[in-house]
């Protein structure tokens, strides 16, 4: 049974006291450069990691002509299945929705199918989206309200629901590398300050080297930022993970 207020999550050793954890996100890679880190620690730590994803990602290219959505999905799949073995997460599900398309989908049906999950698991932390989505991104925004709703309903008590944020401090170090990227929409990040950050990881290169191995399996994703980057830059920007404590209504 967790306290009420616990402690921020703040190093490696820390992440066995999240028990066990389920990641819902809404696309392939989402779950690697959120959580990858904690995700890999938790295994180490002996800890049940279960993640979730809603879509196969398929609109996820600028060349939809060399990745018809058909083609992408199925290479994403297998890459997918690459990322979580590098992680050492053997337990995964697909929700099955169409990319871009999740706040078309019945909310009803969807909040209903990981009250399922949830049941099924028994998690003691929840990690998702907050109602930002980090990006702004609509499938992300929807997912974690899915999400909120179906912790809200169906999780056991004493259970946590953690929220990826963006710290302040991230802002400070990359803001004009993410600004040049377009990695956020107009409007978007909406900074979190250090004091309200119940996960604030900065991973050690060991675990670090791990997450960007997990990162490069899903290469129609990494491959072109890491080479507009350049792996060192790329290893330091995947560094550090971050997440808000929701309080059940």
């Amino acid at each position: 049974m967790y306290h009420e207020a616990p402690a921020a999550i703040g190093s490696g050793s820390d992440a066995g006291a999240l028990g066990t954890i389920l990641g819902i996100w809404a696309h392939p890679d989402d779950e690697a450069y959120l959580s990858g880190g904690l995700m890999a620690l938790a295994r180490d730590a002996g800890s049940r990691v279960v993640c979730v994803t809603a879509t196969r990602g398929e609109l996820g290219t600028p060349d939809p002509q060399a990745w018809p959505p058909e083609r992408l999905a199925a290479e994403r799949t297998a890459e997918m299945a690459r990322c979580l073995d590098v992680l050492g997460v053997t337990e995964h599900h697909w929700l099955g929705y169409r990319d871009g398309g999740c706040a078309a989908a019945p909310a009803e049906a969807a909040i209903a199918r990981l009250c399922e999950v949830i049941d099924d698991v028994r998690p003691d932390t929840v990690l998702t989206f907050g109602p930002d989505g980090i990006t702004g991104h609509e499938d992300h925004r929807t997912v974690g309200d899915w999400t909120a709703a179906a912790f809200d309903r169906a999780a056991p008590s004493g259970s946590r629901l953690l929220q990826a944020a963006v710290p302040e401090s991230r802002l400070v170090r990359w803001g004009t590398i993410d600004a040049d990227l377009g990695v956020f929409m107009t409007g978007y990040p909406i900074a979190v300050p250090a004091d309200r950050l119940a996960v604030d990881l900065r991973l050690d290169p060991e675990t670090n080297a791990r997450k960007v191995r997990a990162l490069q399996a899903q290469a129609t994703q990494t491959t072109v930022l890491i080479e507009a980057m350049g792996m060192d830059t790329y290893t330091a920007w995947v560094s550090e993970e971050a997440f808000v404590e929701r309080t059940p209504f």
